[in-house]
């Protein structure tokens, strides 16, 4: 039924949304990637935990200063901070990047790791791609990795739920609040594949104080929040 919702309603206000996505691309403040080193190591005493976050903006840290501070510093952290363990991680991450050019550009670029963290979905959302095509895009990065990688567990982080991002308008913000619902349902249905977990994203995350300055991305609060929930769940895999 989302989907059908999603559907109906983005073609009910096509030239409206046109419109307001025009304006909202016009009138966002356009941050850049995160700086500095995409590799690095949160510290610990126990054995080495390999972990990869691989995916869109977040992952390239727009809103943070650098990378230990963005996702992938921050779910490294945490998950040294519970688990006693030496955390060496890499983020693989592409502004504007969908599941599909995730899979053609990025996954060259992955090195050997214990778990993979996929983070998507918002410019699948923005590009109006179906479900059946986001699970299908996301389907076949996970095999790619695998072939890549090995049997690694993936970890797959919650599509944003875009109906609570505030720089959006309305009813733009609502149209893309119930396709980001539809693609995230379909992200959870691969959890019925061995070894892929499906993590929905925190709603503590949606707190004004947690988005970055263009009010579309996390700022260091935020990714801190997400960092925490992910690391939660990878807590298990990595003792």
């Amino acid at each position: 039924m989302s989907r059908l919702t999603a559907n109906a309603a983005t073609l009910a206000l096509l030239p409206v949304l046109a419109v307001q996505g025009l304006h909202v691309r016009r009138s966002t403040p356009r941050l850049p990637g995160a700086s500095g080193p995409v590799t690095g190591v949160a510290t610990g005493d126990g054995p080495v935990f390999r972990l990869l976050v691989l995916g869109e903006s977040t992952v390239d840290g727009v809103g943070a200063e650098s990378h230990e501070e963005a996702l992938t510093g921050s779910v490294a952290h945490a998950l040294a901070r519970r688990t006693g363990r030496e955390v060496a991680w890499q983020a693989v991450g592409k502004t504007g990047a969908n599941a599909a050019a995730v899979h053609d550009e990025l996954v060259e670029f992955t090195e050997a790791a214990d778990v993979v963290v996929i983070a998507l979905g918002v410019n699948d959302t923005i590009e109006l791609h179906s479900a059946p095509r986001f699970r299908r895009d996301l389907l076949r990065l996970i095999v790619a990795l695998r072939r890549r990688l090995g049997p690694v567990p993936v970890l797959l982080a919650g599509v944003p739920p875009m109906g609570h991002f505030p720089t959006l308008p309305q009813p733009l913000r609502a149209v893309f609040g119930l396709r980001s619902a539809a693609l995230d349902a379909a992200a959870a249905s691969l959890a019925a594949l061995p070894g892929v977990t499906h993590a929905p994203m925190p709603v503590a995350l949606f707190d004004e104080d947690t988005f970055a300055a263009d009010g579309f991305h996390p700022g260091p609060a935020g990714y801190r929040v997400w960092g925490a929930q992910l690391a939660e769940i990878l807590a298990g895999r990595s003792r």
